[in-house]
């Protein structure tokens, strides 16, 4: 077994345990491998292990591995791939044209541009909202008091699908400080849904990663986000 397979099967124990202490199944709670700053060798290492979900930061990085695994028989279903940094106006055709997720909207331009330029033989867009759920001063992200506004605006979008929202809360001290973090995630996530505006409920809380995942799992996060435990320190 390879060090990437072993630490996919050490992440996918401690999700499993994080699920039955919440009370939950584990199979509501999906893995993103965020496989940015890695090569396409550890993204095919980890897809021989049972990943098929990708996270990646820099579009241009990102869309370079796409195309060298799309051409690359893996032996299993084909990858899924998720935009997870900020998205600007002039790579929004990138992302558009390659990628299947984009968890970073944070701005009705840019989910514009991604709706215009979503190639038509394509399936739509994935789409979460990202929320900077508490304030972060550096931290990407829609207050929370402007989601609402912007998730009824991106649902109308032709060539898109509102699937949830994402966030990145700074670092907490404690299991119990995480929770509460990622708790105001998880209230305005089913504020939004409760409001009734949405032709289709949101669906994805994309909370967690290497560090707090238990927390995110505990405050009803649907998917987590991990790198270092994964492929190791960058």
């Amino acid at each position: 077994m390879t060090m990437i397979a072993q630490n996919l099967k050490l992440v996918r124990a401690r999700m499993a345990a994080a699920c039955q202490a919440a009370g939950r199944d584990p199979a509501s709670v999906r893995l993103l491998a965020v496989s940015k700053t890695f090569g396409v060798d550890a993204v095919r290492e980890a897809a021989a292990a049972g990943q098929y979900a990708f996270g990646e930061n820099y579009i241009a990085e990102g869309v370079d591995k796409i195309l060298a695994l799309r051409s690359s028989p893996l032996g299993g279903p084909a990858l899924e791939w998720h935009c997870i940094g900020p998205v600007q106006s002039n790579k929004t055709r990138l992302v558009a044209e390659h990628f299947d997720w984009v968890q970073s909207v944070d701005r009705l331009k840019i989910a514009q541009r991604l709706s215009e330029q979503r190639p038509p033989h394509l399936p739509p867009m994935q789409v979460c909202l990202q929320v900077n759920i508490d304030g972060g001063a550096n931290k990407s992200g829609l207050a929370p008091g402007d989601v609402l506004a912007l998730a009824q605006a991106v649902a109308q979008l032709p060539r898109l699908a509102l699937r949830g929202l994402m966030a990145i809360p700074e670092p907490a001290p404690d299991f119990v400080a995480a929770c509460a973090l990622h708790e105001r995630a998880k209230a305005l996530f089913d504020a939004i849904n409760n409001a009734g505006v949405l032709a289709v409920p949101m669906d994805t809380l994309s909370l967690g990663m290497t560090a707090d995942l238990e927390a995110a799992i505990h405050a009803g996060s649907t998917m987590v986000r991990v790198g270092t435990a994964i492929f190791g320190g960058r």
